[in-house]
């Protein structure tokens, strides 16, 4: 069982080793919460059906597929599936309820169960789960946070990766319950844990970019440019959004996004 590297719990034992985030500086442009996650399946009808039979996931006005509450998921199609784990963004986390009973309910349909339930010491019960699409999930029973809870990053250096995170999208630096670093954006976390081999870039595997919201998508990409952060093309328009994407050292994309109006 991998889990030492990947997961809450593990993290959590490790998290002394990593630091924490120091607080954004004034001049960073500042992220108005989280948005979305891009996910790459072979099958987006039969992924959305899947999502919303057993993770309770609800439909979402296009350009998207899906949302958990706020959260949005867009599910793009490839003909070349790759796995979330062993890339940067290694895995998501959903929170619910009662996962004793979700746990059961996954394991008479046939969802293939990565890690059975157990208990995180100070946190919550967890387990892992993966889609027929190779993304990783982390199911959980938080229930500070319910629904979609936080994006997990393996990572050469998670502090300075957290820090990255904060100095250039303003999030906030927090730990979960008092144990594990991470950086919010409104309620869905961001985590880093430190990746056994490097990790490969998020771009072409199953969890694709995680986005988050911004005022103004121009502004950002200015203040960002600035700053010398990757970025990915110009920011365009799709639909009632603007976006662009930004990349880490470590491959992790990252789509800058605000609503606008549609053409």
């Amino acid at each position: 069982m991998r889990l030492a590297l990947s997961t809450i719990v593990g993290a959590a034992v490790l998290f002394g080793l990593t630091g924490s985030a120091a607080a954004p500086t004034a001049s960073v442009s500042q992220a108005i919460g989280y948005h979305n996650v891009h996910l790459r399946v072979a099958d987006p009808v039969a992924a959305a059906d899947w999502y919303m039979k057993y993770l309770g996931a609800t439909k979402a006005a296009p350009p998207f597929n899906l949302q958990f509450g706020k959260t949005l998921v867009a599910l793009v199609r490839t003909t070349t599936q790759q796995p979330s784990e062993g890339s940067a963004i290694n895995h998501i986390g959903i929170s619910f309820p009662d996962l004793k009973s979700k746990m059961q309910e996954w394991q008479a349909a046939g969802v293939k169960i990565l890690t059975p339930m157990t208990e995180a010491p100070g946190l919550f019960p967890y387990g892992y789960i993966e889609d027929p699409w190779g993304v990783k999930i982390e199911v959980m029973q938080d229930t500070e946070t319910l629904g979609f809870h936080h994006v997990h990053l393996s990572v050469a250096n998670p502090a300075e990766t957290l820090q990255w995170f904060a100095d250039n999208f303003g999030g906030t630096p927090a730990k979960l319950r008092g144990r594990l670093d991470g950086v919010r954006f409104g309620d869905v976390w961001v985590f880093a844990t430190r990746a056994a081999t490097p990790p490969a870039p998020s771009a072409m595997r199953a969890i694709q970019n995680m986005a988050l919201q911004f005022s103004s998508v121009d502004d950002a990409f200015t203040a960002l440019q600035a700053k010398g952060v990757k970025l990915l093309g110009e920011p365009k328009n799709a639909g009632n959004v603007r976006y662009v994407m930004a990349e880490d050292v470590n491959g992790v994309r990252v789509e800058l996004v605000a609503n606008v109006q549609p053409q």
